[in-house]
């Protein structure tokens, strides 16, 4: 039986890559970013609300203190690590579980559920990403709403690259991208160089069209799902920035 780890399970990984990845301008985003989540959610201060794949955090930490009641849910021990820490410093109480999200479901106990910065579509068997959505619909309460950012076909054909460098404090990065399996499917190389170091690691993840997306959506429960072109609420036209799904149970 074949035990290698997938890259996402490599907690070594996401330890490498956080400084970068959540750089501070991106922890300070999380503000503006809720704010139009939450135009969007339509749901008032004390609602439940699960931050499915939270990483360091940020999100979680801006909507508890908003007074939203927070579960965040992540896979990376030392984030979670990081976003405790941080609660802690600011006295939230946030319930921070570590968990697959494919392996996470908990009956009607949320008014909504969040997935941001493309946290989905990481695995090779596309039945995992129905089970996600589906573990999700359970996980709300009737009503209850889920919205998922991320890049779609649509959106990711215009602004495409196959090679990219980007330079945050002393750290360069450098991204070979290529499009695979008739534009389902992206990998991308990384290349970090900081100091004398440099490390190397490949990122998959499955691409879908808004419509495909949405059809997944419907699937899995969800009784109506709008696509929108932004977090703001516009279209997703040929003017759109990101896929966001935002599904009612």
């Amino acid at each position: 039986m074949n035990t290698k780890k997938q890259w996402f399970e490599n907690d070594t990984f996401w330890e490498t890559w956080g400084p970068w990845l959540f750089a501070q301008p991106r922890i300070e985003h999380a503000v503006p970013e809720m704010n139009a989540v939450l135009g969007l959610l339509q749901i008032e201060p004390g609602s439940r609300v699960l931050d499915l794949g939270c990483g360091v955090g940020r999100h979680s930490l801006e909507l508890d203190r908003r007074g939203f009641k927070v579960t965040g849910l992540d896979r990376t021990t030392s984030y979670l690590k990081q976003a405790r820490d941080k609660a802690a410093q600011e006295n939230l109480d946030i319930e921070f579980v570590r968990s697959d999200m494919r392996d996470f479901r908990r009956p009607e106990a949320f008014d909504a559920v969040i997935n941001m910065f493309t946290t989905f579509g990481y695995f090779a068997d596309i039945n995992d990403d129905r089970k996600v959505l589906a573990n999700v619909c359970d996980s709300l309460k009737p009503g209850g709403v889920f919205i998922l950012d991320t890049h779609g076909k649509e959106t990711l054909s215009k602004i495409f690259q196959k090679r990219m460098w980007t330079e945050y404090q002393g750290i360069i990065v450098l991204q070979e991208q290529s499009v695979t399996q008739n534009w389902s499917w992206m990998q991308a190389h990384w290349i970090m160089l900081r100091g004398s170091q440099r490390i190397e690691n490949t990122v998959e993840h499955r691409l879908y069209a808004a419509s495909e997306l949405a059809a997944l959506f419907s699937g899995a429960g969800f009784s109506r799902v709008d696509v929108y072109g932004d977090m703001e609420g516009h279209p997703y036209d040929e003017t759109a920035r990101r896929l966001v799904v935002v599904g009612h149970k």
